[in-house]
């Protein structure tokens, strides 16, 4: 099947600008052209614009995708230098998710402090609010 820029774009779930922006930054590969000169895709572009997409989700770079998509393009010599990047790619995720699980922790913690306070089981204390205590105590 061929596909026009809309169609690709709605079967992508890219916009327009964007696809026409990885076109352009050379990141979808051998672009076709119709007769009137438009870009016409077909499953093989739709399936790299959709791990494109993916990658991108990923936090990957254009500069790390363009390398990726080069080594790609070289075949199947190139799967361990592939399998780099991606294991770069999943190092940075897992981190960003540890310190994702630390800020709920936090949260959480001051839920439960909150919710100690209002139930009357915790005093109120604040790091922004100075105390008026005395410091004769």
């Amino acid at each position: 099947m061929i596909y026009t820029m809309m169609e690709a774009c709605r079967e992508t779930g890219m916009t327009y600008q964007g696809l026409k922006f990885y076109c352009n930054a050379g990141l979808v590969p051998n672009v076709k052209r119709d007769k009137i000169n438009r870009r016409i895709f077909d499953e093989h572009d739709i399936a790299w614009i959709k791990s494109l997409r993916k990658l991108r989700k990923c936090g990957m770079s254009l500069a790390d995708i363009r390398e990726y998509m080069n080594l790609c393009l070289q075949g199947e010599s190139s799967i361990p230098q592939r399998k780099i990047i991606l294991s770069r790619t999943r190092d940075r995720l897992t981190a960003q998710i540890e310190e994702l699980r630390e800020s709920i922790r936090y949260i959480d913690g001051k839920q439960g402090f909150y919710d100690g306070v209002l139930s009357g089981t915790a005093e109120y204390v604040s790091n922004l609010i100075p105390c008026s205590c005395s410091l004769d105590s």
